[in-house]
């Protein structure tokens, strides 16, 4: 990040970089420019006890809302990723409460009516896609919404792939749907129901299932960190980047 040294999650600001004001909680701080909203709090002498997670942009529990004094937009980002603006409005909000139905996903099948069943809100939908202008990630929610209620469940699982489950959606919706659990149904309908199952998955879970690795498993355990890391960090094997390479097999095959 530039004009700041971070040692793990302690800011160190060098000299010299410029502050700017922003308000939190309703009081004006002077922030150095390059620090993200969470790390601002944290300057400003606030301590995070939750919505911190992750600070790396993954989890979703950061999740914020803020204005611009004289801007009448709302702007929505992770707070461990955007960076503080001159002026910026803050304030930590609350997590969004969730509706989450419980299922057997081996008696649902992917179809328009489980979707609508499980989640009857998805068709009171107007349209407005101020879910998709709230999404920190640019995911295109309405459209994943708008694929469950169509029954494309495969489009909605796809669509949604990349959710963090923060919530944003769900605060901007007039219809109070719950956006992050629509989509996560869709996905493991999805895995279940209409991918193909891998074979080589199966007989890989049958072969763990019956004990085959469980010699090298104690081997790993008992062996020092230092062996670890020389099997694993000097002379490990790398996969290849390259999805493609379907039959690749390391030269050491022990452990296949």
């Amino acid at each position: 990040m530039k004009g700041i040294l971070l040692t793990g999650d302690k800011p160190v600001i060098p000299e010299g970089v410029k502050q700017v004001p922003v308000y939190i909680m309703g009081k004006r701080y002077m922030i150095p420019e390059t620090l993200t909203i969470q790390k601002a709090f944290e300057y400003a002498g606030y301590r995070w006890i939750r919505g911190c997670g992750c600070r790396g942009g993954i989890c979703g529990a950061c999740s914020t809302v803020y204005r611009i004094m004289g801007d009448h937009k709302l702007y929505f980002g992770l707070a461990c990723q955007t960076v503080v603006k001159e002026n910026m409005v803050l304030a930590q909000i609350p997590f969004y409460p969730y509706k989450r139905r419980l299922h057997d996903i081996e008696n649902l099948e992917p179809t328009a009516e489980t979707m609508a069943k499980i989640y009857p809100e998805i068709m009171k939908c107007v349209g407005c896609n101020t879910c998709t202008r709230a999404c920190p990630m640019d995911i295109k929610v309405m459209d994943y919404i708008n694929a469950a209620i169509r029954g494309d469940i495969e489009r909605c699982a796809r669509l949604s792939l990349d959710c963090i489950l923060c919530g944003l959606c769900t605060s901007r919706c007039p219809a109070q749907i719950t956006h992050y659990n629509v989509g996560m149904l869709a996905r493991r309908l999805t895995g279940a129901k209409i991918f193909k199952r891998a074979d080589h998955l199966k007989a890989r879970v049958q072969e763990i299932q019956s004990g085959k690795y469980e010699k090298f498993m104690r081997e790993l355990t008992e062996i020092s960190e230092d062996e670890l890391k020389r099997r694993y960090v000097e002379e490990r094997e790398w996969e290849p980047l390259n999805s493609k390479e379907v039959n690749w097999k390391p030269q050491d095959e022990r452990y296949l």
